[in-house]
């Protein structure tokens, strides 16, 4: 398509349609905008050609807090943030890039993929990717873009697995035909992290980004985790999804995030295997007396974590399938309790007077400690960012006016669980 045919586009049946499956409904018309704009950004910088439109959700993490990365179970959600784009293929080995959200302009040359020593920004991400792709056997090449976002950046909601899950988008559409898989797309995303930014990552984020909808994933297999979508929505319980962001953001925390399944792994160490799930749960306990000794209480604490995390995602799909509710919303502050007290993601130990996580957790816990239908827990990696928390419509406004207030920012963010995952926009 070409800019002056995006007003015309923007308001067919099945634009607006697909607009309320991604943003929700009442959202269309701010998205419309922010497509024009795009649209507008794109010619700006590279002329007045035809291009493509692509978009890649956040997500949410319901349950599977820290569980990926030694082959567990998660459930997950995109989210009706995302990252969209503009771009074409220009015919080169180059790949040139503007992101409007970040004031970042840069071209990597696809000659040029080594990692270059960095272990933090865009540039490397990306890098990362495009060799992934290579290992992988898949095909690259150049290609112009022109970004933006409206993800919450570094405050648990995975701005950048979105932007990754973005990348390989555009690389499948472009490049191999439209045929790869969410999960082809999600170890692209792992390998450039695990290898260009030194974060010992799992699957977790970029599969959840790449989806779409509410999933469970099982990550028993890691090459080829099985995905389930569940058909559920807040909504129907009357209910909204709120992310509140403490202020603290997590951007240089990789060390923290990375502990964890390098602790969980010492573990499964002393029982001379790679990760937690290739160990029962029974030899784990008959042995615990010896796995302290040799890894450590909070190894200990986060092993724990991770069978009963595991066993909580299956009793939370099972609440969904058989509508029991308030059993699934129970779940969710069990999941939230033991991330806070065993896997103890909450705050960093080293700067124990900096806890904005376990305020915000206490304030919403006695805010909605006589109010049924509602959840609050940690949210993503931890350490700092944000909380999830589920409340009923008519608590929504009160809630927001209430934490923002204790706080002292503006902070709460009134999401949806979308319909799509990253895709390309055949409009």
């Amino acid at each position: 398509m070409k800019q002056n045919q995006i007003a015309e586009i923007l308001e067919k049946e099945s634009v607006k349609k697909l607009f309320t499956d991604l943003y929700g409904a009442g959202n269309e018309q701010a998205n419309a905008r922010r497509y024009s704009y795009l649209a507008e950004g794109f010619v700006k910088n590279f002329g007045d050609v035809e291009f493509e439109l692509f978009s890649s959700p956040g997500r949410t993490e319901i349950g599977g807090n820290h569980t990926d990365h030694n082959h567990g179970k998660v459930l997950a959600g995109s989210v009706n943030q995302d990252c969209i784009c503009a771009a074409r293929k220009n015919n080169s080995d180059k790949i040139h890039i503007i992101s409007e959200t970040f004031h970042q302009d840069f071209t990597i040359d696809l000659n040029n993929l080594e990692p270059d020593g960095k272990t933090t920004g865009t540039v490397p991400l990306i890098r990362g990717i495009l060799a992934g792709f290579k290992e992988r056997g898949f095909e690259i090449g150049g290609f112009d873009a022109f970004t933006t976002s409206n993800v919450i950046s570094a405050a648990g909601v995975s701005s950048s697995a979105s932007f990754e899950m973005l990348i390989c988008c555009m690389l499948d559409y472009f490049f191999n035909d439209n045929k790869m898989t969410v999960t082809n797309y999600a170890h692209a995303g792992r390998y450039a992290e695990n290898k260009y930014w030194n974060k010992a990552s799992g699957l977790l984020d970029q599969m959840a980004c790449a989806s779409g909808g509410i999933v469970t994933i099982d990550f028993a297999d890691c090459e080829n985790p099985k995905v389930e979508r569940i058909d559920f929505s807040l909504d129907e319980i009357g209910c909204d999804l709120l992310i509140v962001n403490t202020g603290k953001g997590h951007a240089n925390m990789s060390d923290e995030y990375s502990a964890v399944p390098v602790e969980m792994k010492r573990v499964a160490a002393y029982f001379g295997k790679e990760v937690l799930a290739e160990i029962p749960y029974e030899q784990f306990l008959e042995n615990l007396p010896k796995v302290r000794e040799a890894a450590g209480d909070r190894c200990v604490l986060r092993a724990l974590h991770f069978y009963n995390e595991n066993v909580r995602v299956d009793e939370e799909v099972a609440a969904l399938k058989e509508k029991r509710y308030d059993d699934f919303l129970r779940l969710i502050c069990d999941s939230g309790d033991s991330s806070w007290k065993w896997l103890q993601n909450c705050y960093c130990i080293e700067t124990p007077q900096e806890q904005a996580i376990c305020i915000a957790l206490a304030m919403t816990e006695l805010y909605r400690k006589n109010i049924q239908k509602s959840a609050c827990r940690i949210h993503g990696g931890g350490f700092a960012g944000v909380i999830m928390v589920i409340l009923p419509k008519e608590y929504t406004e009160d809630y927001t006016r209430y934490i923002e207030e204790k706080l002292g920012n503006k902070c709460v963010y009134k999401m949806a669980i979308r319909k799509y995952g990253a895709i390309h926009m055949d409009l």
